[in-house]
């Protein structure tokens, strides 16, 4: 059974309501009851010789989005830190960034650029470590547009969840209070860990 992870240091976290968060930390952790829902009816399933049925087929596609649903909100909120901190140039994460997309200013501007297109989903800065290149990709639905093989170096949501109740429209403003927020420690721990 997974349990919920806790997140409420971020309360408090400027440019990020403490109700907008609350919300978003009940929705995350509907994903992890759901992984617990889907884990035990497919099992059940699994145990009554029902593998061949419809509904065994639909719950396990279901449980790709609830799984990839709770992770993906999981990594987005341990990115996050009140503050944020900076993403050096001289940082292994920092030298593959420059490297790769000439400053961290430019790889910034294309990261936020994709968040600001129409459409829900998330952000992810992915290394695929079959040949150590970084993408920024737009990942439409939780479970669908992962590059496979790659891992997540840093996530941002980009679902209306994530931002409208304190932002509306503007989600160009949530990027900002977003990118102001980044934790660049975890995204640099993860980039070496992956390497």
């Amino acid at each position: 059974m997974y349990e919920p992870k806790k997140f409420e240091h971020l309360l408090g976290i400027e440019g990020f309501s403490d109700e907008l968060l609350k919300n978003h930390f009940t929705l995350y952790e509907g994903y992890v009851a759901n992984v617990n829902k889907v884990s035990d009816l497919l099992a059940k399933l699994a145990a009554e010789d029902k593998m061949a049925t419809p509904e065994f087929a639909e719950v396990t596609r279901r449980f790709g989005w609830e799984f990839s649903g709770m992770r993906l909100h999981e990594l987005y909120f341990e990115n996050l830190m009140k503050g944020g901190s900076v993403l050096e140039s001289t940082s292994p994460l920092g030298k593959k960034i420059v490297e790769q997309f000439g400053s961290v200013e430019n790889w910034e501007k294309q990261f936020k650029s994709l968040g600001t297109m129409r459409g829900i989903g998330w952000v992810l800065l992915y290394l695929d470590q079959e040949n150590g290149k970084l993408f920024n990709v737009w990942v439409n639905e939780h479970d669908a547009g992962h590059l496979a093989g790659c891992v997540p170096i840093l996530v941002m949501d980009v679902f209306e969840h994530a931002y409208m109740l304190q932002y509306g429209l503007k989600k160009a403003d949530y990027i900002e209070a977003f990118t102001k927020n980044i934790c660049f420690h975890v995204a640099n721990a993860r980039f070496s860990s992956a390497q």
